[in-house]
Formats: structure tokens, sequence, C-alpha cells
């Protein structure tokens, strides 16, 4: 019987990964170049439109202001009208304003489309997330997060280079090569998203490529890992903004986005003066990096998995990380951007086990995707402000080194908290999992002493 269980649990996994990981991964692929693609652009940009590092740095943060704002209502809006429909929405309209970028023409103009991305992308990454936790047993779960979030290592990966040749286009119908960058890698998001509205299901019920033995088996196993009761809809707001773990939970992932946001915005510009070489090889240079970020979340990931440990895989990547970023100021060239790579690695390796912990403890519902929300909300505080830190250090300074600095001091600090967490949080799970049994006991002996 057990294995029975266990081929039908295969099958069925194998089923949900191929018919959703990929196509998620594209679209999530397309919405991180979309945000990132300015790093790139500004090697052309920020002369043509007389921007400084200090207004480079407004205009890259800005995309996190109106992030922030919209994002947990816009993570509730799509748990009670369905991911098909919420996603498209996002995608079309921040595909439009990206496509947008590429008709600016002062840095007032450049400042209004970021916030006008952020508020179009608000509730896509959580809302994926979300999605995510309602298909994948939490057995399945960092595995699944590992390969979603390979596709925004994949875009720097991918998108840094082809970005890099897009700026090679400069003059070819008088417009300058950063404008063809935006306007061509706006297109995609437009597109997807009108696919998306035929293809993806909102529920596991929806699923035509499941048979009902299979969405039987899955919707029981998600049903039951829901150890947190769902809560009434005027309850939501109240429960997501009470819970204290949450909170941390939003600190840890905070201090996680100093690297991945602080990095990947500022690492085009950081090679550009260390290596001198042109905007095509600082592109392939850049994206290195996330090569192996790709490579260390997916073996991270499904380590995580298969040891059934959360702790140190989350806690020791991000301490590392930071020890080996401050580590890269003060060695030579070659042997800098090795400690640079790892610890771009590291940072990123993190992520699939940071949302495996959190979606574990989360209930499901309105109340998860809300709080889902806003731990994503706040990390991108550091998107709003640490590229105008960064960006004011540089024309201080003349270099990144004391940015370099705070980037990687807040990397061992989150690696710190993440070892003291997922401690806390496994407790508490423990605890809500023991009265579970205990009320679904006295539930069952109820049941039997009334037939008797």
């Amino acid at each position: 019987m057990l294995n029975q269980i266990n081929v039908s649990e295969k099958k069925t996994m194998g089923v949900v990964t191929r018919k959703l990981l990929p196509f998620l991964m594209l679209l999530y692929l397309v919405a991180y170049l979309d945000r990132s693609n300015i790093s790139v652009a500004a090697l052309q940009m920020n002369a043509d439109l007389g921007l400084s590092a200090r207004m480079y740095g407004i205009g890259a943060g800005l995309f996190y202001v109106t992030y922030i704002i919209f994002e947990v209502p816009s993570n509730i809006i799509l748990a009670r009208v369905g991911a098909r429909r919420w996603i498209a929405r996002i995608m079309v309209s921040w595909g439009i304003v990206a496509v947008g970028m590429a008709f600016i023409n002062t840095a007032g103009q450049l400042y209004g489309m970021r916030l006008l991305l952020g508020a179009a992308e608000a509730g896509f990454t959580p809302g994926i997330i979300y999605y995510l936790s309602r298909w994948f047993p939490t057995d399945h779960r960092a595995r699944a997060m590992s390969f979603f979030y390979i596709a925004a290592a994949l875009a720097s990966v991918v998108g840094l280079p082809i970005s890099g040749a897009l700026l090679e286009m400069h003059g070819i119908f008088g417009f300058a090569g950063w404008r063809w960058l935006y306007f061509i890698e706006g297109i995609p998001a437009i597109v997807l998203g009108l696919v998306v509205l035929k293809y993806l299901p909102d529920t596991i019920q929806k699923a035509r490529w499941l048979n009902g033995e299979q969405k039987q088996w899955l919707s029981g196993k998600i049903s039951a890992e829901s150890h947190l009761p769902v809560e009434k809809k005027d309850k939501a707001w109240q429960r997501i903004f009470s819970d204290s773990k949450v909170w941390i939970l939003s600190l840890v992932w905070l201090l996680q986005a100093f690297g991945t946001i602080g990095i990947t915005l500022f690492l085009p510009q950081i090679l550009k003066g260390v290596s001198g070489g042109t905007n095509f090889v600082v592109s392939l240079l850049s994206g290195l990096p996330f090569l192996f970020a790709c490579i260390f979340m997916y073996i991270n990931g499904q380590h995580s998995d298969r040891m059934k440990e959360r702790r140190f895989h989350l806690g020791m990547p991000l301490l590392l990380s930071g020890i080996l970023l401050i580590g890269c100021l003060y060695t030579g060239s070659m042997f800098s951007y090795i400690l640079l790579i790892l610890s771009v690695a590291l940072n990123w390796s993190v992520t699939p086990v940071f949302w495996a912990v959190t979606t574990e403890y989360l209930a499901s519902g309105p109340v998860a995707a809300g709080s889902i929300g806003l731990i994503n909300a706040m990390a991108n505080i550091a998107g709003a402000t640490l590229p105008l830190l960064m960006g004011y250090i540089r024309d201080l300074t003349g270099n990144y080194n004391i940015a370099l600095w705070i980037v990687g001091v807040a990397l061992m600090l989150g690696g710190v908290l993440g070892f003291v967490t997922t401690r806390m949080i496994a407790g508490s799970r423990a605890v809500q999992l023991s009265k579970m049994r205990l009320v679904h006991r006295a539930t069952d002996d109820n049941n039997i002493f009334t037939k008797n």
C-alpha cells in the first residue's frame, strides 16, 4: 500500500512539475528582466539623460516604492479572484509600461515610469509563491521554489548578455540602444499575459491534465498540511499584521534582499569600473555569477527537502555570502571576482529554502497570500532605499566599497537571524500540529460516543 502511495505521489507531482514550473519560470524570467534591465540600460542611458549615480539610484529604487504599497492588496485580490485572471492583468499592464520606458527623455519621466512599473508588477512574485504553495506539498516545495527562483537568476544569465547585445542596436532608425532594449524586452510580458488566461488553472480541480485520483490525492495532501485555519475575510488583515513571526520572516527576507537587489542593480556598473571592458563584455561578466546562483539554488533546495532540514540551509549560506562579499574588497582583481561569484550564488541559494519555511508556516487563503505579500513588500524596502544610498556613496567616494560593506554586514545579520527564526517557527509549528491532533482525536472520540 505504501509503495502504491509513493508511486501515485511521484506520478502526480511529476505531472504538476512538468505542466506548471517551466511556464511559471518563463513568466518570472520575463518579470525579472523587465525589472532589472535598467542596470544594463544605465551604461548608455545615464549619459543620454544626464544622470549621476545618485539620480540613477533614485530611478532604480522608485520601482520598489509603489511595489511595496500595492503588494499586499494585490496578493489578497489574487487569492479571491484567482491566479489566472490576476496574473494575466499584472503581466499585460507591466508589459505596456516596460515598452513605454523606451520613450522617456528626462530624469523626471524615468522616475514616473519606474513608479508605474512598480505599481503594475506589484503582487506578481508573492502571487506566484502563494500559487506554488497551493500545488506543491511541503516535501516538494523547496525544490519547486528553487526552480522558480532559478528563473530570476537565468534572467541575469541570459538577459544581461542579451541586453548588452541590444545596446549595440544604437542608432538603428535613429533609436538609441537602451531604448531598443526597453522596447524589445517589454513585449514578451504582454504576449505571455494573454497566454496565462488560456493556460493557467486557478485550482487543482480545474487542471485538465490531472485525473480524478490525482486531483483527490493532491487536494487532500495540501489541505492536510494547511495546519492553520483559514480566517474569515474580515479577520484577514488583522491576522496578517498581528503575527510576530511574519514580521521576523520579513526582516530575514529584507536583509537577504540587500544582496539580491543591491548587487543586481549595480553589478554592471561595478564591473565596468573595475574591468574597463566594453558594454557587451561587462554584460557577460555580470551574468556569470547568476549562472552559479542557479546551480546553488537547485542544490540547496533539493538537499533541504531530502534532509528535511531548513535551519542550516537558510542561515549558513547567508552568513558565508556576507563574509565573501566583504572579502572580495581586499583581494586581487581575479580572486575578487571569484569571491563575488560565490557570494552572489550563496545569497540566492537561500531563496527556495526561505519560501519553503514561510509557506509551511502560513495558513491558506487570503491570510497566507497577504502575509507572503507583506514579507515580500518589506524586503523591497531594500530596493526603495539601497539604490539611492549606493548611488550617493559612489558619487561621494568614487567607488562602491562602503556600499558593499553595508550589504555584506546585512547578509551576515540575515544569516544569524535565519538560524534563530527557523528554530522559532519549527517549535511553533510543532505546537500547532500537536493541538490539531488533540482536536481531531477529541472529534473522533465524540463521533464514536455518538454512534454508540
